[in-house]
């Protein structure tokens, strides 16, 4: 795979949760700055169906299907994880097979590798290749910081039960994290089934990363500063680059479902927008409880709810709340995040979504954790003052009206919103012409295209 002609990027993505789509869409504000690089895009077939659109494709984007892992026959047996377990062990040979095919397809040698973070083996197979490897971490900085601080934090608070009861001590030992506690850590650094296929990557991948020439992600240096600063003293290049839907033009969403010319008609920060992502679905008793809140709290609403989960709302709820809310299975989420109608968002706290809140910049956030970075994306979101957890991390009737009853008819509701527009002005700021966003992504463009 010897380098010939112009550089030729193999970009290698992880076709789960959301995780390939800000990939691409980073990779596309690479191809558009660099058109005589060529970028080939690899992920399952299932993956590059849902991501790539033939309206929005560029010459030098190409995508190739990468075998998804599963065995001929193979019968699953419903375990957590299963299918990204499936993957990632075949990952590694499917990935080459994949770069082999692309470089006979177009007669260009690879020159740089960018992955998804998660890859750790491609550190070793960057060196084989003697090529630069470039990893994309697809959520925060403070979730980077807690698996690069693995071992060490392990070591000093012990795993399993060595921590129960203590799941309230706070992390006083890592920069930047000092009111984050043992419980708001991702699974897999000290609670969960740390012997999992998961669990061993997350942590292999920590001691990877320092390898890579650089370790870019969508966020913005002044939402963190401390924790940035800390790992920019642990990583060659460590690169925030966004916010993606800041740094790039973003094609307008449809409003199919005519939520922002219903919001037109809304009073200001009087709106609950209820989304939970593409993944994280509460279970149906929370759903019902949810229901009952929004029910009982009279406040107008846009919930996101896939058609079959309709099932589980209690009986006439839809009828009893359609003249103050709207029920719909895809909602332009960006977009009704930036409408000053809109006054809650009641989510998981995914890092794409966490973001999302900052751009749209007045929206104060409601957050149940469902799993990964959430809780402690949830965690550093109430310590920047832009919103709270539910209670016990569990949708309640009582924890639901409390929270919409701070958000949206108390004082403090209004500082979290403010709080809120203030750290858009300075994203803005970051992502502009002379900011830090932009001139990361500059160096990030430099270490792509010119290996």
């Amino acid at each position: 795979m010897s380098t010939t002609g112009s550089p030729h990027v193999a970009v290698l993505a992880f076709p789960f949760s959301t995780h390939a789509a800000p990939l691409l869409a980073v990779i596309r504000h690479l191809a558009t700055a660099t058109p005589d690089t060529l970028y080939s895009f690899f992920s399952t077939a299932d993956s590059i169906a849902t991501i790539f659109s033939a309206s929005n494709n560029l010459p030098n984007v190409r995508a190739y299907d990468v075998g998804d892992g599963v065995p001929e026959g193979y019968v699953r047996v419903g375990k957590p994880q299963e299918d990204i377990e499936l993957f990632l062990k075949a990952a590694q040979a499917n990935f080459k097979k994949g770069m082999e095919e692309a470089v006979a397809k177009t007669g260009s040698g690879v020159s740089c590798l960018v992955t998804d973070a998660f890859f750790w083996f491609c550190a070793d197979m960057a060196a084989e290749m003697e090529l630069p490897w470039v990893a994309f971490w697809a959520a925060g900085p403070a979730s980077l910081s807690a698996h690069l601080y693995t071992e060490h934090v392990r070591h000093t608070l012990g795993t399993g039960k060595g921590i129960e009861g203590r799941e309230d001590e706070t992390l006083q030992f890592i920069p930047g994290m000092s009111k984050v506690r043992i419980r708001d850590l991702p699974e897999g650094v000290v609670f969960g089934n740390l012997d999992s296929l998961f669990s061993r990557m997350l942590c292999d991948m920590g001691r990877a990363l320092p390898r890579a020439a650089a370790v870019f992600l969508n966020s913005f240096e002044e939402l963190d500063p401390t924790i940035t600063a800390d790992l920019k003293s642990k990583l060659n290049n460590f690169l925030n680059v966004g916010p993606f839907n800041l740094i790039a033009t973003q094609p307008r969403a449809s409003d199919e479902s005519r939520c922002i010319s219903w919001l037109a008609g809304q009073e200001r920060a009087s709106v609950a927008y209820i989304g939970f992502g593409s993944v994280a679905v509460p279970p149906r008793e929370e759903i019902v409880e949810l229901a009952e809140a929004l029910e009982a709290s009279r406040v107008s609403f846009i919930w996101s709810l896939k058609d079959h989960l309709r099932e589980n709302l209690p009986e006439g709820f839809l009828k009893r709340t359609d003249t103050r809310g709207m029920m719909v299975a895809w909602a332009p989420q960006e977009e009704i995040l930036k409408h000053d109608a809109v006054g809650a968002f009641i989510t998981h706290c995914g890092w794409n979504s966490l973001l999302d809140s900052i751009v749209g910049g007045g929206v104060a956030m409601i957050c149940r954790p469902f799993f990964g970075d959430q809780r402690l994306n949830g965690r550093m979101m109430e310590m920047w003052g832009l919103g709270v957890q539910v209670e016990g991390a569990v949708l309640s009737k009582k924890a639901v009206l409390s929270c919409l009853q701070l958000l949206l008819s108390q004082e403090r509701g209004e500082i979290m919103r403010d709080n809120m527009r203030a750290l858009r002005q300075q994203a803005e700021k970051e992502a502009g012409p002379d900011g830090s966003s932009t001139r990361n992504f500059k160096l990030l463009l430099k270490l792509v295209s010119n290996p």
